[in-house]
């Protein structure tokens, strides 16, 4: 077949969603075109290997940054699934929805039909938790999300309790009615394997007749007839090829691949289409601007007892691992490690928690190693909600062209400001009696945090990517001069063309994306096929006089020294 009646283009979180739920009634043909392979791969199965897939280029797009002027010109890694699940198949699996205001912020900003009560329902839908249903929580969706190993390290439960000591409170669950807090995480792992979109939603649909997926294949451009878009132009294993879309085209490629393929086909601001050599054929500003991402660092310590994921790190001990899993889906090969968390926000005036923490039972890297000798722990903090915005811009009309990915990371005074309050926050809480039993030194950041210059030295030196990219073709209301989509993540001024994925995010959630992609592209489903869910209201949790405090319980300290505070939005003017 070379005639669809929808063409999906990319497998990865938002794709797998659309080829499952515009299938399952039979009435619609889709094909699903995606540039990677298949995920069968043990390493993408097995939670505990995380690191692996992220740095196997058969699983990884590969991207990297431009110098960031922000960062002392460093060049930053920006890790993209090119498999089938896509991001979901490579990431940490970290399962976190966002606050509610996340959403109400996008509905207030222009994306009408979008606000927290609008997409409930379909993040209900989405998710099967362990808890089972409730206002807040789906019991029966197809990705299965739960808490590992149930917090059986001390550690979890003892950086839970320091969160509660420093004045911030306990959660019993972040996604459902208070994410502000300590908690345990959750993670999309089912019965001990990564439950990523390819097996909660491709894989039930591959037996249909009315889907087709092929894999190996990139998008060049998309095929116009005056302002409709009508098909796609593919290379698959090295030949060109065309489909053509009864219906409509979905970009489902993601933050860097969908504004990159509306920039080769033509689509996007002038200047950008006209230094890459493209012919304009639709003109909107705003693809590929917009782009936000979350930061990171590690706070490292050494722990007094042997009781940390250091000790598992050998070869022997590994392979003992391997072996339990394989044979039972158990043990520590079954969770990615993170099993407790935080949300905390980090001055009065703040509606809703800024700033995220992941707890990991160990000192470890991203490509899987020990960060030093012994036994450690650590804690991945940064602040959720940046100011700055970046660019995705292509350097050449080819799909083989790398493109231009500039983040603009700490552009402004007030997320710099926001990193030293964070960095700040975090040590006091690192510091309370609950870890005194585990907690020898420092190894990082191991700076003076009273030093502004010193502190913000050592963010540029060391802070990391959260793989967090996003909102590249925001969706807007009509007079948003840089909204790419509407509120039915249709294409400005063409005809048969949605985005679907995190590139449409108006701004960057309060957590990790995958979760929110899901929903989205639950959400969009239903407005392609000509209906939506009921809107849910639930009550979400808020701080006590979050106008004038800053954690709940205890009143709001000194600032910090650094910048004039901004006002009770948090915004600079």
């Amino acid at each position: 077949m070379t005639e669809f009646d929808y063409i999906v283009v990319g497998a990865g979180s938002a794709g797998c969603v659309l080829a499952n739920r515009l299938t399952e009634d039979g009435r619609h043909s889709v094909l699903l075109i995606e540039a990677g392979k298949d995920d069968r791969s043990l390493f993408i199965r097995m939670p505990t290997a995380l690191s692996i897939p992220m740095n196997t280029p058969r699983f990884n797009w590969g991207f990297w940054g431009q110098p960031e002027p922000g960062l002392d010109g460093r060049r930053m890694d920006c890790a993209r699934g090119k498999v089938l699940g896509g991001s979901s198949a490579i990431n940490g699996m970290v399962y976190v929805r966002g606050h509610a205001e996340d959403f109400d912020d996008w509905a207030r900003d222009g994306a009408t039909g979008w606000g927290y009560a609008d997409c409930l329902p379909y993040f209900k839908r989405a998710e099967r938790w362990m808890g089972g249903e409730d206002a807040w929580r789906g019991g029966s969706g197809p990705v299965d999300t739960c808490n590992g190993n149930n917090m059986s390290n001390p550690l979890y439960r003892a950086f839970i309790a320091a969160g509660d000591e420093a004045g911030y409170g306990t959660t019993e669950d972040y996604n459902g009615y208070r994410q502000e807090g300590f908690g345990p995480m959750h993670m999309t792992v089912r019965r001990g394997e990564r439950c990523s979109t390819d097996l909660a939603y491709l894989a039930p649909a591959r037996g249909r007749p009315n889907l087709t997926v092929i894999t190996q294949a990139e998008v060049d451009t998309l095929l116009l007839s005056g302002q409709r878009v009508t098909g796609v132009r593919y290379r698959h294993r090295g030949d060109v090829a065309t489909a053509q879309a009864r219906s409509e085209v979905i970009l489902s490629a993601g933050s860097i691949g969908s504004p990159t393929i509306l920039q080769r086909s033509g689509i996007g601001p002038a200047p950008v289409l006209a230094g890459a050599g493209v012919a304009l054929q639709h003109e909107l500003p705003g693809v590929g601007e917009n782009l936000q991402d979350h930061l990171e660092v590690y706070f490292q310590y050494r722990c007094k007892l042997p009781i940390t994921v250091n000790g598992h790190l050998g070869w022997l001990a590994k392979l003992r691992i391997g072996v339990q899993w394989l044979l039972t889906k158990t043990g520590l090969g079954a969770t990615n490690h993170f099993e407790s968390c935080g949300f905390i926000r980090s001055r009065a005036g703040l509606a809703a928690p800024d700033v995220q923490y992941h707890f990991l039972p160990a000192a470890i890297r991203y490509d899987g190693r020990a960060a030093f000798a012994g036994h450690g722990f650590q804690v991945h903090v940064g602040p959720n909600k940046p100011e700055s915005r970046g660019t995705v811009r292509i350097s050449g009309p080819n799909a083989g062209d790398e493109p231009h990915i500039l983040f603009n990371y700490l552009a402004t005074d007030r997320d710099r400001a926001d990193w030293r309050s964070c960095l700040r926050l975090t040590r006091e809480i690192l510091q309370q009696p609950a870890l005194d039993a585990y907690r020898a030194e420092e190894i990082q950041p191991a700076v003076d945090l009273s030093d502004d210059e010193a502190l913000d030295a050592w963010v540029r030196a060391n802070v990391e990517t959260a793989y967090h990219p996003s909102c590249s073709c925001k969706m807007g209301a009509v007079d948003d001069p840089m909204a790419v989509v509407d509120p039915e993540c249709r294409v400005r001024g063409l005809d048969g063309l949605r985005v679907v994925d995190s590139s449409i995010f108006p701004t960057i959630p309060n957590g990790n994306l995958n979760a929110p992609t899901i929903m989205v592209a639950e959400r969009a489903a239903d407005l392609i096929l000509g209906r939506t869910m009921l809107r849910q209201e639930v009550d979400v949790w808020q701080a006590p006089e979050w106008q004038h405090r800053q954690r709940s319980g205890i009143p709001l300290r000194p600032v910090p020294p650094g910048p004039p505070d901004p006002g009770p939005e948090g915004r600079s003017p």
